[in-house]
């Protein structure tokens, strides 16, 4: 078997660090980056010359820096076979209450910043005969929630983006595949950016993530078995375009779809309506 060479942004925590612990532990090799480095060295020091630290900042658009990266993994690591596009964050609250700072660097980190690394590595995944893109996404990507209108604007729009990019890399041997876990216990609610309160949303649905850092429910998926089925998902051919992971995750998702082909299927002759009359 083939020693695979992987390229994941945001392995300093969470599914990003899990997936390259056991992509290195396996015997692969993994290109890892984030913003602190700290987190980097100790699995530089656990794993060697197996793992490939860099220092990244996804939204850093001005000086390239993504690319240059990504081309100088490619020529220190000799290929790369699969990019996993991982750092990200959640923001949530009423969308009134963001900033315009906060809304244009999450969108920055969750949409832009894998566009950007996606772009980066596509001549290197065609050089190389194919390869496979992997973005994590959420059931937040197809299911929107009140308190979530910040983070599924950013999941939604890079689920469309590699939606549309399937096709257009699949003649490379290139294929994308989008994953949409639900809640996993890697402290992702604790790190997440909540909107200042305000009190005219008190005692609605949009008040309800105001306890979200500090709830104490459990996250019913185990990130252990998620980073396990990213894994999987990534080295199944043909490239499954969406895989849902949790059980929560596949009710939201099964339910916002549902609700969503109900809501247009009547209305078959209003379309046509607008159509010109040959």
């Amino acid at each position: 078997m083939r020693t695979h060479t992987w390229f994941i942004t945001g392995v300093t925590g969470g599914l990003g660090r899990e997936v390259a612990t056991q992509l290195l532990e396996r015997g692969d090799r993994a290109a890892g980056t984030g913003r602190n480095t700290d987190a980097l060295d100790e699995i530089a020091a656990a794993y060697g010359d197996a793992f490939w630290p860099a220092e990244l900042d996804v939204t850093d658009t001005d000086t390239d820096t993504v690319r240059k990266t990504i081309d100088r993994a490619a020529v220190e690591l000799g290929r790369i076979d699969v990019v996993v596009n991982n750092a990200g964050y959640g923001m949530f609250g009423a969308a009134e209450k963001f900033t315009d700072e906060q809304i244009a660097h999450h969108l920055a980190t969750n949409l832009t910043g894998s566009i950007t690394v996606t772009r980066a590595a596509l001549p290197h995944l065609r050089a190389g005969g194919g390869g496979r893109i992997v973005q994590i996404s959420t059931y937040g990507g197809l299911a929107a929630g009140p308190g979530g209108s910040l983070y599924s604007a950013g999941k939604f729009g890079i689920e469309g983006f590699m939606e549309a990019l399937a096709a257009e890399v699949a003649p490379f041997g290139i294929g994308v595949t989008i994953i949409e876990p639900g809640g996993t216990a890697t402290g992702f609610r604790r790190n997440a950016v909540l909107s200042n309160p305000l009190t005219a949303y008190d005692n609605t649905p949009a008040a309800m993530v105001r306890g979200l850092s500090a709830s104490t429910r459990r996250s019913p998926g185990d990130p252990v078995k998620v980073a396990a089925a990213i894994i999987a998902a990534a080295e199944t051919e043909p490239a499954p375009l969406r895989v849902v992971l949790g059980s929560d995750s596949f009710q939201y998702v099964h339910q916002a779809l549902t609700n969503r082909l109900d809501g247009i299927t009547g209305q078959r002759d209003s379309a046509r309506a607008v159509d010109i009359v040959q």
